[in-house]
């Protein structure tokens, strides 16, 4: 039976090779880049272990001898391998084998794709010049760290946005900008986005999203786009319930739209206020559970995930003429959720409560089959969240039984009831 020990093994030792001061030139001993059997299979030296497992690996490693790629040691009486060696000579010739055999990509085809993607791009644009000279001295150096190492592919695709946004001189889209850079509408948004946001605020020294300015303010995610002409689709504004607008010296009662009205934002400037004819303002994080969340004395807003600067602004907005209203918003029970609250606090300032999102969810027995299990990005993203007063206790008990939930069934079963 095939365990796929050969790949493993040579993948182990030339990666442990190139890892090494032997590959950049500065090593100054003959060690050996060895690779010892329990790396395989960890039980090869246990008497529990699986016999078949075992000579596989066996068999895997004289073979590989006969090519000449590797050489082993054995214990001192008996057959059972205690280190399996990589012949240096011939690194290039396995890495060749692997490629062919396996489609393995070398470090060497690593260095290769860095230099032509610096060639390509080192003088499109200035910060594709400062990046590219930082990532010469790593050509230079051999040492290809882990996040360049695995992401050479998407460095093309940053690189490619950025020295058309940086030499952009009209008013686009974010979507035209997209299809004219990648022939997709969606691949921009969905996966250069935010690195490219992160790397033109640190060349404009523009603090990264969430962090706050010296007056209080909060810089979001997208403003720096704005320095180059490039502008998210014009938003709408979506609101539903007992409410009077105030337009242009007149009030607007949208009370008796069942679904709400939609405007967009470039409408906000008209607005003077808005008056609340009920006793509770809620923001909703998804469009469905907004469709069907309706409340006699709640007016809901369609806030879509983290609050865009126009979004800000229209809260703060009812929050001024309405400030005994009690404030809620409701949301995924899950990392995402819970930081999409805290970004709505702190850039609104209004002292907004949850709504259905404590671990009595979570403890629901109607629930409970649409939980989902906690990724290893969940538990990273929780733990800042954790020692958080507000979010302690939801935390805990999510982290201890590793689950989360999404807000639809919750608005669903409320409605219901």
């Amino acid at each position: 039976m095939d365990y796929g020990y050969e790949k493993k093994l040579l993948v182990g030792l030339v990666e442990g090779y190139r890892k090494s001061k032997k590959d950049t030139g500065e090593n100054r001993t003959n060690r050996r880049t060895k690779l010892k059997p329990e790396k395989l299979y960890n039980k090869y030296h246990s008497n529990a272990g699986d016999y078949e497992k075992i000579s596989a690996i066996n068999d895997t490693v004289q073979k590989l001898k006969d090519k000449g790629f590797v050489t082993s040691e054995y214990e001192s009486f008996g057959t059972d391998l205690t280190g399996i060696y990589l012949v240096d000579d011939k690194i290039d010739e396995i890495e060749e084998y692997l490629a062919e055999q396996y489609g393995y990509v070398s470090k060497d085809t690593k260095l290769q794709k860095l230099e032509t993607l610096i060639r390509e791009y080192e003088n499109r644009s200035p910060i594709c010049h400062e990046e590219c000279g930082k990532l010469k001295i790593i050509l230079e150096s051999r040492k290809l760290p882990k996040s360049i190492e695995k992401s050479i592919e998407m460095l093309d695709d940053l690189f490619r946005v950025l020295s058309f946004v940086e030499n952009n001189q009209k008013l686009m889209y974010i979507r035209e900008v997209s299809m004219l850079v990648y022939g997709d509408s969606k691949y921009f948004e969905n996966n250069t986005l935010e690195p490219l946001c992160t790397l033109l605020q640190k060349y404009n020294t523009v603090p990264i999203p969430g962090q706050t300015l010296s007056d209080g303010e909060y810089i979001l995610s997208d403003e720096i786009l704005k320095k180059y002409h490039v502008f998210k689709e014009p938003q709408k504004i979506s609101i539903r319930g007992k409410a009077l607008i105030r337009m242009c010296g007149k009030d607007i009662d949208i009370s008796e739209f069942d679904e709400g009205i939609e405007f967009t934002v470039s409408e906000l400037s008209k607005i003077e206020c808005v008056q609340l004819l009920a006793t509770t303002f809620m923001t909703i994080e998804n469009r469905t559970s907004y469709l069907r969340y309706k409340k006699e004395n709640t007016v809901t807003f369609y806030l879509g995930g983290y609050a865009n600067r126009d979004q800000r602004d229209f809260i703060r907005k009812i929050y001024e003429s309405n400030p005994s209203v009690t404030y809620l918003h409701f949301g995924d029970i899950d990392a995402g959720g819970f930081w999409i609250h805290h970004h709505l606090c702190q850039v609104t300032g209004v002292p907004f409560g949850m709504f259905h999102m404590s671990f009595e969810e979570l403890m629901e027995p109607d629930y409970r089959k649409c939980q989902h299990p906690l990724t290893e990005g969940d538990i990273t993203r929780m733990q800042e969240l954790a020692v958080m007063p507000e979010y302690r206790d939801v935390i805990k008990y999510m982290l201890e039984h590793r689950v989360k939930l999404e807000q639809e069934i919750i608005s669903l079963k409320l409605m219901e009831v």
